[in-house]
């Protein structure tokens, strides 16, 4: 699977941004798209995901009731809609693909790490200004 991240940009605090993520491949009803992103000299950290099939979601605690995940199964796309945007919020952000081969529930503690995620887009820049 490859992915191609977009819908970066410059936005004033309290402005909106949409995220894309097109995957190329097949897409298994059992796999996970996840969100992630990496500030200036930290770490890569989880945003939000959503399994494939059933939709259900998951979110950071510090983007919960502000971002939204969804996908477009027709079009083997997730998408980030990103509202009430905070400077803290400035970072590339990543989609990823967790590429899991049953349809168990997967606890969060593992859909939320990186390490699992076995495919990557290329990141899109978010600047959120003051």
């Amino acid at each position: 699977v490859q992915l191609q991240a977009s819908g970066g940009g410059l936005v004033q605090a309290g402005g909106s941004l949409r995220l894309s993520c097109e995957a190329s491949g097949v897409i298994y009803s059992s796999y996970i798209l996840g969100w992630f992103r990496q500030a200036p000299g930290k770490g890569r950290e989880f945003v939000a995901r959503i399994r494939w099939r059933s939709g259900k979601t998951d979110y950071s605690d510090s983007v919960k009731g502000r971002f939204t995940i969804s996908r477009d199964n027709a079009k083997n796309s997730v998408y980030l809609q990103m509202n009430s945007l905070e400077p803290e919020d400035t970072a590339v952000y990543y989609c990823a693909v967790y590429s899991v081969w049953d349809m168990s529930p997967v606890p969060s503690v593992r859909s939320r790490s990186p390490e699992l995620y076995d495919a990557w887009g290329q990141g899109t820049l978010v600047t959120v200004s003051s």
